[in-house]
C-alpha cells in the first residue's frame, strides 16, 4: 500500500508524464529523419526561429539584417512538406511586415526593409517551394535521398563482386564510371554453378553512361543475377534478350559477354551479344588471341541466336573481358584500342597480373568520358 501511494504522488506522476513525452519526442524525431513521420518538429522549430530573428533585427538591424529571414525559409525548403512550408512563409511574411513598420521607411537610413530585401526573401521562398514539391512528387525526403543513392551504389558494387575461386586461380575486377560519377552503365554478375566447379561471369554494358544508365543497370543486374545459374549457359543470353525486349525502353539495348569456365580443366565457352571480344594471353607463346563470339545486341529483336566460341586456359594463361569504353574512343577505333590494351598488359606478364585491372584502365582510358570495366582471370602456373 505504501508503495502504491508513493507511485501516485505528484512528483511520480510528473516523472511518468515527462518520460512518456521524451519517448514520444524521440520516436517522432527518429521517424522524421527516416522520412516516415510528420514534419511538425521541424515546423515548430522554424516557427520559433522566425520571431527570434525578428527581435534580433529590431534590436540591432546592422548586425542582423532583415534578409536573415531567408535562412529559415531556405531550411524550410529542405525540411518541410509543401503544406507546412506555406505556414512558414506566412509567418515570415508577417515578420517582414513587422520589421518594415518598426524600422521605418528604407529611405530614412540603412538596415531597413528595402524592396531588394523583399525580392531576396521571396526568391528563396519560391525556390524552396519548388524543391519541396519536387521531393513530394518523388516521394523521397532529402534526408533519405542521399542514403538511398548510397545504398543503390553499394548494391551494384556487391552484385559486381566476383566469387572466391579455388587455389591456382586469380580474379579481379575494375570499374570506372564516366565523369567520375558513382553510377555506371557497366556491371558484372557472377556465380559458381555446377556444384562450384563452373564459374559463370556476365559483363554487360547498358546503352548510355553514368547516371543516365545507372538505374537501368541496377534493374538489369538484379534480373541477370537471378537468371544466371538458373538456366543452362546457352539459355542465358536468349532469356536476357527477352527480358530486355519486355521492358520496352527507348534506349533498350545492351551488349553482354557470358563466360562459362570449368575451374578444374580450364576449358571455357564465351557467348557474346554485340560485345567486344575477349582477349587470351597464351603463356607459351606470349601472344594475345581475340576470342570473338557472334551474336546481336540484347534488346533489338526477338529470337536472336548466340554462337559460342571455345577455348582453354593453361597454367600461366590470362583472360580479359572488358567493355568498349576501355578500347574505343572518338579519336581511335576498337582495333587500335585493343592493341594499346594488350601492349600495356604485356608489362605485367613477368610480375603477374595482381592489381593490374585498375592500372590498365588508368593507362589506356583514364580520361575517356565513358564507362569502363575490365575483368581479369588468370590461371597460375
Amino acid at each position: 500500500m505504501a508503495r502504491r501511494r508513493g507511485a501516485d504522488t505528484y512528483p511520480a506522476r510528473w516523472r511518468r508524464s515527462a518520460h512518456r513525452a521524451r519517448i514520444a519526442l524521440r520516436r517522432s524525431g527518429v521517424d522524421y529523419f527516416r522520412g516516415d513521420g510528420s514534419d511538425w518538429i521541424a515546423l515548430v522549430g522554424l516557427l520559433i526561429v522566425i520571431p527570434v530573428i525578428t527581435c534580433t533585427t529590431l534590436l540591432n538591424p546592422v548586425w542582423s539584417s532583415p534578409t536573415a529571414l531567408a535562412l529559415p525559409i531556405v531550411a524550410g525548403g529542405l525540411l518541410l512538406r509543401p503544406a507546412s512550408l506555406l505556414s512558414l512563409y506566412a509567418t515570415a511574411a508577417a515578420a517582414l511586415i513587422v520589421e518594415s513598420i518598426a524600422l521605418g521607411p528604407y529611405t530614412e537610413g540603412p538596415a531597413r526593409v528595402t524592396p531588394g530585401t523583399v525580392l531576396v526573401v521571396a526568391a528563396c521562398g519560391f525556390f524552396g517551394l519548388v524543391l519541396a514539391q519536387f521531393r513530394a512528387r518523388v516521394g523521397v525526403p532529402w534526408r533519405r535521398g542521399g542514403t538511398m543513392l548510397f545504398d543503390l551504389r553499394e548494391r551494384i558494387r556487391v552484385q559486381s563482386a566476383l566469387p572466391r575461386l579455388p587455389d591456382g586461380w586469380h580474379r579481379e575486377m575494375a570499374l570506372r564510371p564516366a565523369g567520375g560519377q558513382s553510377f555506371s552503365g557497366d556491371f558484372v554478375v557472377a556465380a559458381r554453378t555446377n556444384g562450384g566447379r563452373t564459374l559463370e561471369v556476365v559483363l554487360t554494358d547498358v546503352s548510355g553512361k553514368g547516371m543516365d544508365a545507372g538505374s537501368r543497370a541496377l534493374l538489369l543486374s538484379g534480373a541477370f543475377g537471378g537468371l544466371l545459374g538458373s538456366l543452362p549457359p546457352h539459355g542465358f543470353l536468349p532469356a536476357a534478350n527477352g527480358y530486355l525486349l519486355r521492358q520496352d525502353w527507348d534506349e533498350g539495348f545492351a551488349t553482354s559477354i557470358h563466360l562459362v569456365l570449368d575451374l578444374d580443366s580450364g576449358d571455357y565457352e564465351i557467348l557474346s551479344a554485340g560485345h567486344p571480344p575477349a582477349l587470351q594471353l597464351h603463356s607459351g607463346s606470349g601472344r594475345w588471341e581475340e576470342m570473338a563470339a557472334e551474336g546481336p545486341l540484347l534488346g533489338v529483336y526477338d529470337g536472336a541466336e548466340f554462337d559460342a566460341v571455345k577455348g582453354s586456359l593453361a597454367p600461366g594463361d590470362v583472360l580479359m573481358l572488358f567493355t568498349d569504353g576501355l578500347v574505343e574512343a572518338s579519336d581511335r577505333d576498337i582495333a587500335e584500342g585493343i592493341d594499346r590494351l594488350t601492349g600495356e598488359a604485356d608489362r605485367y606478364v613477368a610480375t603477374g597480373f595482381e592489381g593490374a585491372a585498375w592500372h590498365l584502365i588508368e593507362a589506356c582510358a583514364k580520361d575517356v568520358n565513358d564507362d569502363r570495366a575490365l575483368l581479369l582471370l588468370s590461371r597460375r602456373g
